[in-house]
């Protein structure tokens, strides 16, 4: 009877989940558009911001896209000054991907954006319900990331 009970509370979980992230991903690109940049622009700079500078063949690797994507990708967000390329300083035939001031300048902002419109939400929890819910987002993250 009590794994009836345990497997509904994980499918809610999983479905509560799925709808949160839904409305995040709304709410993202509405917030990416004020900024004029895309959802893979995005991810591109918050990947190369947080693995620091990176070749097309890593990048491409790290979002699952096939090179000839990245480069174009990469074309367009060097036009709209968010990259540049530059030589590798061990190996010149190396082409690195470095963030530019205004990509940081964007990630940095859309993520304020982000926490303001969280934070709006959750306005009607307690404390002690945001730091129940922060903890118990913790120990899933945890349980997740060495898969």
């Amino acid at each position: 009877m009590e794994d009836k009970g345990l497997c509904e509370n994980v499918v809610s979980i999983e479905r509560h989940l799925r709808k949160i992230d839904y409305i995040i991903r709304l709410k993202g690109r509405e917030i990416l558009n004020d900024f004029n940049i895309t959802v893979p622009q995005f991810t591109a700079l918050q990947i190369l911001i947080n693995n620091g500078e990176l070749t097309i063949g890593e990048l491409s690797q790290k979002m699952a896209l096939a090179c000839s994507t990245i480069t174009d990708l990469i074309d367009r967000m060097e036009n709209s000054k968010l990259v540049i390329r530059k030589k590798d300083e061990k190996d010149k035939r190396v082409v690195r991907i470095e963030v530019l001031p205004i990509g940081y300048e964007i990630v940095e902002k859309v993520l304020q954006e982000r926490v303001r419109f969280l934070e709006a939400k959750m306005s009607g929890l307690t404390e002690e319900e945001k730091i129940a819910l922060n903890k118990g987002l913790e120990s899933l993250y945890t349980a997740m990331k060495d898969n």
